[in-house]
């Protein structure tokens, strides 16, 4: 395998991680471990606290003019920081606010938000040299093209961009993370990842709320001798680390009272996909997806996550013994690279601590949850037009493609090239068939949520019986997607979410409501430009 210094680097590290250790998965890859550190530093499950990330109040707040609706101002600066994950060894990162992760965003429907991400960072990645440009990508939500992270639309070093978002649409988990073109993955693994939460009045009233609607970011890394973040993207295919981070934190201990608990479930590894299942046996109890809560809950032994999906699931303690240890556990799936210790993800101690009885939700699953959703209420009978597509790989170039069509080739045609011209409001399907060989592709369709129809002509899988804007298309699998296009004019990103296939070059776009030579208000490349940070 040749590694060069473009796919291996470390932040702030002491040569290569894995270098041509990892094959190219063509099937399921097992090994002890691949990070550098000795075994005294090298980080053991269960010994870490679990710890959530802050929540970010805002500046200030307002009222919009031109509709009377709040607005709430919020500012997060991406700089470099120093994160204690490992036992005595502290990691360089990049992060918002300089944290790993950054602060979570929490903000009620109807109320706006503008946000003003500031390029703090280094002029150029202290390792690999690339100038670190960034792109700020709000997941899920149905922004405007300029403010949705459009991956060529880069604020520079010293600049910064205001992102305004509308949290019009029903209560969801969302994240906002790094888009920057050809360096997502880099720029995301380093720490460039929160989650932001959008609630309303039934979210608020049916599922568990503060101290018991508990974020859950999951990673996984690799470590230089020094505690640095090793990275190896096994040419372009993918990086695997050997340790699994929840919330930045190796494998954590959590403790919980007897009671139900939801879980905002985001995997936020650039590569990795989980299947996750209790040591218990018991079920996961799935409420939300991507697009929000789910007509009525799913009840799961185990279900397959990857990079950029979101679950919200509900785990009920109350059964369990004061002391009793509960391990969330990693089942894998096909073509990932597992470790010793990849197998574990988290594990809850149950305390006795009084519970609060008076909270409806410490002891109650609904029966129904948004069964009037409007994406699951469509029917295929709406689309008005069928497309299909296939994720490919080219093994000669090491290339990924959204049929024979890539970013590369959206660059070169100014911006202008596009996989689909749709309708706006429109109602199509659109069919994915993965048929690259021994990979596995969540494809992220930006501004819609979308309804999984079929996959192989078969029902969803019960975990995806909810508005979805990601979909994980496994080996040899076609999927089946109905999507209504809109509200916004403009052009809107594909890609896989396997960032390093994203980044070369897995990644093209559509555009709603125009034609190529109109006037485009909306061109997420002059429409709002970032500003000097002065």
């Amino acid at each position: 395998m040749t590694v060069s210094r473009r796919n291996v680097l470390l932040l702030g590290g002491l040569g290569a991680v894995g270098a041509g250790v990892l094959s190219l998965p063509r099937g399921e890859v097992e090994a002890k471990s691949v990070s550098r550190l000795s075994s005294a530093e090298m980080p053991k499950p269960f010994q870490s606290a679990f710890v959530k990330p802050p929540e970010l109040a805002p500046d200030r707040t307002g009222v919009d003019p031109a509709d009377g609706k709040p607005v709430n101002y919020y500012t997060v600066t991406e700089m470099a920081g120093m994160a204690s994950i490992l036992p005595r060894l502290k990691t360089p990162i990049l992060g918002y606010n300089g944290i790993f992760p950054g602060p979570t965003i929490s903000v009620d429907q109807g109320t706006k938000a503008v946000v003003r991400v500031r390029n703090q960072l280094p002029a150029t990645h202290p390792n690999d040299g690339h100038v670190l440009a960034t792109s700020t990508h709000l997941h899920g939500s149905a922004s405007l093209p300029q403010f949705d992270g459009y991956a060529s639309d880069v604020t520079h070093p010293g600049f910064f961009k205001d992102y305004h978002y509308p949290n019009f649409q029903p209560a969801r988990t969302l994240w906002y993370h790094d888009h920057g073109v050809h360096f997502t993955a880099q720029n995301a693994y380093s720490g460039l990842v929160a989650q932001y939460h959008m609630h309303d009045p039934m979210e608020r009233q049916l599922l568990p709320q503060g101290d018991f609607d508990v974020p859950l970011i999951i990673s996984d890394a690799m470590f230089a001798a020094s505690g640095a973040l090793g990275y190896d993207d096994n040419t372009h295919s993918g990086l695997w680390g050997d340790v699994i981070l929840v919330n930045g934190k190796p494998w954590p201990v959590m403790k919980v009272q007897k009671r139900i608990y939801r879980f905002r479930v985001l995997n936020c590894s650039i590569s990795r996909s989980v299947r996750l299942t209790l040591s218990t046996g018991d079920p996961l109890i799935i409420v939300g997806t991507d697009g929000g809560l789910v007509p009525t809950p799913q009840k799961v032994a185990n279900y397959r996550h990857a990079g950029a999906e979101r679950y919200e699931v509900l785990i009920d303690f109350r059964k369990y013994k004061t002391g009793q240890r509960i391990e969330l556990r990693n089942l894998s799936n096909p073509n990932n690279v597992d470790y010793d210790f990849t197998n574990k993800v988290m594990a809850f101690d149950v305390t006795e601590d009084a519970v609060n009885t008076s909270d409806p939700t410490w002891n109650t699953v609904p029966a129904l949850l948004a069964p009037a959703n409007e994406v699951m209420a469509m029917t295929e009978k709406q689309a008005t037009k069928v497309r299909k597509f296939r994720v490919k790989r080219n093994d000669v170039t090491n290339m990924w493609t959204i049929d024979d069509d890539s970013w590369q080739d959206v660059i070169a045609s100014g911006y202008k090239k596009v996989a689909a011209d749709v309708d706006l409001d429109a109602v199509e399907v659109w069919e994915i068939e993965n048929r690259s060989g021994g990979w596995f592709h969540p494809v992220h369709i930006h501004l819609v949520d979308f309804k999984i129809l079929s996959r192989n002509g078969r029902a969803p899988l019960p975990q995806e019986l909810g508005p979805k804007d990601v979909v994980y298309v496994g080996e040899g699998e076609t999927v089946r997607l109905l999507m209504k296009f809109g509200p916004h004019l403009g052009r809107y990103m594909v890609h896989c979410h396997n960032l390093p296939h994203e980044d070369h070059d897995m990644m093209v776009q559509f555009r709603v409501g125009l034609k190529e030579d109109d006037n485009d208000p909306n061109d997420p490349m002059t429409a709002a430009l970032p500003q000097w940070d002065g």
